[in-house]
Order: structure tokens, then C-alpha cells, then sequence
């Protein structure tokens, strides 16, 4: 079964789960171990056993045994809890082989990896056993999921209430100081920056500069060491492990879920003449999408692309994903460049992929929250709503739609009197989406995001035209061109009120409407206090004050932060914000919520008013259909032009009062309720958003 493609396979229990590719990696007994290597194309594979003191010491090597399927095993006496290991693979030269007898590689499946100080990595044998104390996963449901997405390192290295020996680590995750200010935003879940061990590229260290996110992965199964704390890392991987375990655990406690970014499309073996460290090694032809002369088919833009139209490698993924929701508990993946992943023996993209449904599938994968970013860089690359039930995706065109009307809608009107397009396309992703999901993947499908670890910052992004990126070491040419962005007159920090205070109005709309959209937000770290970075939109090699959060706030940036937690409390209190579903005309739907749409004069939207670049005014009603909660109806008002306007409150059939809940024109989320009533008459500010409950 190991010859057949997975493009071909009849299922994905076919070849992806042959019974020969088990218990892949080393099983650890009471007296020694059994270490079992894939590689379809070697002629030899070595277990190399390193000094437990000096990892470049070698005091033992035996061969390897092919016992079939391409799997060659070996059992030891040397290998135990804490044993550093290698493997070496000797096969045929040619151009799509990489083999070299002397070359110490990182075994695939390992627990544990260490640098043995001179740019080499050692596999180390780890036990795992940890006692998780009956703590069990929160399974938030997708509805009421709030994702935000934080560095492990960045967020807690400056913060002054975990002490200094937790700053940066998985620890200092896990502290009451950070539990609760993570409680206090409203999130339910941490999606974390990659955090399987990875490595920086020669390139970057040749610049003074590293990796800083962690987009380039040495082993899909270890935790990245530099973010545990100093103890951890001195007693070694299964310490950090068990320090990343803790992490889940009190997490898990405090109601949080933990999804992890994952970065199965490409490794840090990087092109052909990168670093020969582990799958290069093993089995170059069959790990990495490349032609019939060796050279890479790059559809990642890394220097390679793991072949998951290979049983071995698609198997390597599914396994990993198995290990940390299993047995590290996690409770979700992000999936990094996910299209790759998806690709065929011919390259081409397919939501059948036999990985991708495995995913699905898999028992130990079941529930767990599984979000594709739906693009790479290859032909046919960008997939934005084709991945098939039981996926979210990240909706770009959501970014883009909300950031255009916001910003760059606005700076155009600026200078042309109008601005180019009108509402109805905003209101299409405010409402789920329908347009690029379908009606059986509905809303949730669809995770909504303004910013993201790539990219301009909320700050940056309504303080800045155009990309500051000459830190980076490229000349500025890295990162995107086309942001979206608005500086409100003048290009980053100003003195200017009036351009201050339009700004803060700009990230309090672009939040409000985040957390007020149909789908999944997800909010980025550090966003909820108005964070910079100074213009660069591509930050990934800033390990510094540039990219670690300040917890040294000025009084507007704690108002933004008040916004926040108002916004995810309404957005919790009021269902009709969250539909599971999409409403469907003429039919009661469970679950969805049916929207109704009004001009300023409370009249119902004209096609004329959807398709008109000049108006940009719109209230939204929103009525929930409820399964499990108590009806609820929320009317949103939203204004996109920079002149003040008079909106009449629509009168509808069994609402008899509007009561005020947010507004984004407020400095400070306010206290005061003046109950409306329909007909009666409301002044929103320019480009401005308010929220009523009607009663």
C-alpha cells in the first residue's frame, strides 16, 4: 500500500492508514526501546546513540532492519528516558535523492530535540506521562468562540505582574495575571504562533535577526524549548514538555481553549542546498513535491513542499495532529498554508484530498476545531471557501471587504466627493458571508479577522499608508503593498487631535464590526490596546521591543480595551449576533438569525440605495430563531460617510422600543440608556456604528 498515491487511494483508510506506517518513532519499554524509520528508497538506516553529557559524542551505532512497507526498525537497550538519538540513511544517488551515510538526522516522530551547540540537532527519547488531574477540554462551541491570536513570548515577556522568570514562556501563558486579563477581553480560546520546534534561516542570522514566529519547523512533535522557562529547558525535553502540558492544564482550567498554528506545508530543510536535517535525509523523493529532475515544486514560497500526495508524508501529518490533540490535549489546529496540503500527485488543490478528509475523520480529530488558512502561493492557489464541512476558513475577503469600507473607501472619498463602491458588499460579510460559504457549511465556516499576526496592526493599520519595513533587511520589498490601510493625513505618529481621535473612532468601527460580524472572530494580541509596529507589516524577524506587547498603557489605549471587553460581553448576551446558521427566505431555520435592512429613513434598503457608491448608510435587524436561548433581536446602525447624519429608527411589527448598547463614537463605552422608540430620530456621528437591543 505504500506505493499508492494518496490521490488515488480508495479511502482514507486506504494506504494513509496501511497497517504499516503504525507506531512509527520510538516506543520506550522497561528495557530499552524499538525505533521504527520510513523510507521507501534507502539501502541502509543506522541508530546512532549520543554521551548523555556531550550530544556530539557517539557511544553507539547499529543498523536498521527492513522488516517491510519501506519501515526499518531497531531495538536498544540504550534507548530510555533521556537518550539523545540520531539516525543515519545511506540509499541511491540521483536528482530527486539526497542520501549521505554521514549525516546525523532528527528522526521524524521524536518527543524531544536538542542542539548540541553547533548548528546539529539530536532526537531525545521522551516518556510523556503527565497527570492532567480530571481537567478535560472546555469544547466552547464554534458559536460562541472567541479566538485570539498571540505569540507565546511576545505576549507575556513585558508583563509586569508574571514574575520575571515566566516572562516569554509557555508558564507565563498559563499565569492568573494573564488567565485574567484573558477572561477580562472575553476570548474563549489562545491561538498560538507555531510552537513546534523550529529553527531561523542562515539568511536571517546573517542580518543580525531571527525567526521570530516559528513558520519553520524542525519537528512536527516537540514543543518549541525556548519557550519554556530556564529550570525546563536544563532538565531537558520531557520537562519542557511537561511544562507545556501544565500550560493546557491551567488553561483548560480558567474555561480557555488552546489552538495551535500549525506548519505542516513546508519545513526548515528550506530549498535544495538548505540544511540537510531530518526528512531530506530519510527520504528526499518521497517527502518533498519536487520534478523528475530534483528540482523543488515551491507552491509555499519556503524553498519546499512536503508531498502529502505520499501515504508516509500525509501520515506524518495526521499523526502529529493526533499526538497533540490526544495527548497534549489540545483543542484546535490552524492550519498554516493549508492548500498545500490539499494538493494531489499532480499538485492541484481538492477539498477530497484523502488528508484532509482524515482530518475530519480520525476519532482523536473529531472535535477538535480545525480552521485552514485556504491559500498558498502555487497555480490555483487561492481557495478561499472551497474547503468542504467540518472546516472554517480564514476569510480573507472578509479582511478586505471591512478594511475598504472602513479606511480605504474612506480615504478615496476624501479626494473624489464619493466613495467607489456602496454598502451591499460590506453587508454581505457582516451577515456570514453567504456568498463564498455555503448553505451547509454556514456562517461558522467562516473565521473573521481585520488583522492578523501578518500585516499591519490595528493602530498601524488606520496610522499608516504605505509599508515600513527597512528593518527587515530587504530593501523594504518583503510584506504586502496592497493593505488597505488609512493614515487620516499623516503617515504614522502625529500630534494632531483631530487625526487622533478619528483614528481611535476607525479601530473602535473596525472592532465593533469584528465582534458584531456572523462567523468566528478572531482578535489579534495586543490590538486591544491600540499596539505598534512602528509600520512594519511584516515583523516576523523582530525578536524585540517591536514585537513584545507594552502593558505600559496611555488612558485612550485602556478606553480601547474597555471597547473590547463591551463588545465581546454583547456579542455573548445577544445570539442574534452568532447564528449557527444562514437564515433561508419563506422557511423557519434553528439557530440562524433573519436580517432585515433599512436605509436612514428606517424605509427597507432599495436596490438603488445597495448599489449607490454615495450612500453608506444602513441599519441592519437581526432576529435569532432559538434552539437553546431566548429569542433576541439586535438592530445595527452603520454610517461610512465623514459627515454626521439623522437616522430614523425603523418602526417594525412587535417592536415597541430600542434600547442603546454601544457606540462606536464614545471615547469610553458608555453607561447611559436613553430608550428609543421606532420613528424616533438618531444622530450618529461620522463614519460611525451603534447597537440597540429592540424589544
Amino acid at each position: 500500500m505504500l506505493g499508492t498515491s494518496l490521490s488515488e487511494a480508495a479511502s482514507p483508510a486506504s494506504g494513509l492508514l496501511a497497517a504499516d506506517l503504525d507506531d512509527l518513532g520510538l516506543r520506550l519499554g522497561e528495557s530499552g526501546g524499538t525505533l521504527r524509520v520510513w523510507s521507501s528508497a534507502a539501502e541502509a538506516v543506522e541508530l546512532v546513540v549520543f554521551d548523555d553529557v556531550d550530544a556530539d559524542w557517539i557511544v553507539d551505532a547499529r543498523p536498521m532492519s527492513a522488516v517491510g512497507g519501506g519501515v526499518w526498525s531497531v531495538d536498544s537497550d540504550l534507548l530510555r528516558p533521556g537518550t539523545r538519538y540520531a539516525v543515519r540513511v545511506d540509499g541511491p544517488q540521483g536528482p530527486r535523492n539526497t542520501f549521505n551515510r554521514n549525516t546525523l538526522l532528527v528522526e521524524p516522530y521524536s518527543r524531544g530535540v536538542i542542539d548540541n551547540g553547533i548548528g546539529e540537532w539530536r532526537s531525545v527519547a521522551v516518556q510523556g506521562h503527565f497527570d492532567w488531574g480530571g481537567v478535560t477540554k472546555p469544547a466552547t462551541p464554534l458559536d460562541r468562540t472567541v479566538i485570539y491570536e498571540a505569540h507565546v513570548k511576545g505576549l507575556t515577556k513585558r508583563h509586569p505582574a508574571i514574575p520575571p522568570a515566566l516572562h516569554g514562556t509557555y508558564a507565563g501563558l498559563a499565569h492568573p495575571a494573564m488567565i485574567e486579563h484573558l477572561h477580562s477581553l472575553g476570548v474563549t480560546a489562545v491561538q498560538l504562533l507555531p510552537v513546534h520546534a523550529f529553527g531561523n534561516e542562515l539568511r536571517l542570522l546573517q542580518h543580525g535577526l531571527t525567526n521570530y514566529w516559528g513558520y519553520n519547523t524542525l519537528n512536527f512533535f516537540t514543543p518549541h524549548a525556548p519557550y519554556a522557562t530556564a529550570e525546563s529547558r536544563a532538565a531537558g525535553p520531557e520537562a519542557v514538555l511537561r511544562e507545556f502540558k501544565g500550560m493546557v492544564r491551567l488553561l483548560h482550567e480558567a474555561g480557555l481553549e488552546v489552538i495551535l498554528d500549525v506548519v505542516y506545508n513546508h519545513t526548515a530543510e528550506e530549498g535544495i542546498g538548505g540544511p540537510r536535517s531530518s526528512l531530506r535525509g530519510i527520504d528526499n523523493s518521497a517527502y518533498y513535491r519536487q520534478g523528475a529532475d530534483g528540482a523543488y515544486i515551491d507552491v509555499t514560497g519556503c524553498g519546499n513542499a512536503v508531498d502529502t500526495s505520499t501515504d508516509a508524508a500525509a501520515r506524518l501529518v495526521l499523526d502529529s495532529l493526533r499526538y497533540w490533540a490526544r495527548d497534549v490535549q489540545v483543542d484546535g489546529f490552524r492550519f498554516d498554508l493549508a492548500v498545500t496540503l490539499g494538493r494531489d500527485r499532480d499538485h492541484t488543490f481538492t477539498p477530497e484530498h484523502p488528508l484532509l478528509q482524515a482530518i475530519l475523520e480520525d476519532d482523536a480529530l473529531r472535535d477538535v476545531k480545525k480552521i485552514a488558512e485556504p491559500w498558498d502561493v502555487g497555480l490555483g492557489g487561492w481557495q478561499t471557501g472551497n474547503f468542504g464541512p467540518g472546516w472554517s476558513e480564514w476569510n480573507d475577503r472578509y479582511r478586505d471587504r471591512v478594511r475598504n469600507f472602513w479606511l480605504s473607501d474612506v480615504d478615496y472619498a476624501r479626494r473624489a466627493s464619493t466613495a467607489p463602491v456602496g454598502i451591499g458588499g460590506f453587508a454581505t460579510r457582516l451577515a456570514g458571508s453567504s456568498n463564498t460559504f455555503t448553505a451547509e457549511r454556514g456562517p461558522l465556516a467562516s473565521v473573521n479577522f481585520v488583522t492578523a499576526h501578518d500585516g499591519f496592526t490595528l493602530r498601524d493599520l488606520v496610522s499608516y499608508d504605505v509599508k515600513h519595513n527597512l528593518g527587515n533587511g530587504e530593501q523594504n520589498r518583503d510584506g504586502a503593498d496592497t493593505n488597505r490601510s488609512f493614515n487620516h493625513g499623516a503617515e504614522g505618529p502625529t500630534d494632531d487631535v483631530r487625526i487622533l481621535t478619528t483614528r481611535r473612532r476607525a479601530m473602535r468601527n473596525l472592532l465593533g464590526t469584528l465582534l458584531f460580524s456572523a462567523g468566528v472572530p478572531m482578535l489579534t494580541a495586543g490590538d486591544e490596546f491600540g499596539r505598534t509596529q512602528r509600520g512594519n507589516n511584516n515583523a516576523y524577524c523582530h525578536d524585540s521591543s517591536l514585537t513584545w506587547l507594552s502593558w505600559d498603557h496611555a488612558p485612550w489605549q485602556e478606553d480601547l480595551a474597555a471597547h473590547v471587553r463591551e463588545l465581546t460581553r454583547l456579542r455573548r448576551e445577544n445570539p442574534a449576533l452568532r447564528p449557527r446558521r444562514f437564515a433561508r427566505s419563506g422557511e423557519h431555520t434553528p439557530s440562524a438569525s433573519v436580517m432585515e435592512w433599512y436605509d436612514e429613513h428606517g424605509r427597507t434598503m432599495s436596490h438603488e440605495k445597495w448599489t449607490n457608491p454615495a450612500h453608506r448608510t444602513l441599519q441592519y435587524v437581526a432576529t435569532s430563531t432559538p434552539e437553546e436561548e431566548a429569542l433576541n433581536r439586535i438592530l445595527l446602525m452603520i454610517h461610512g460617510n465623514e459627515e454626521p447624519i439623522d437616522v430614523t429608527l425603523p418602526e417594525i411589527e412587535g417592536v415597541s422600543r430600542y434600547i442603546p448598547l454601544w457606540s462606536s463614537a464614545d471615547e469610553h463605552p458608555s453607561a447611559d440608556v436613553e430608550i428609543c422608540a421606532p420613528g424616533d430620530t438618531v444622530s450618529l456621528s461620522p463614519t460611525a456604528m451603534r447597537l440597540f437591543r429592540a424589544e
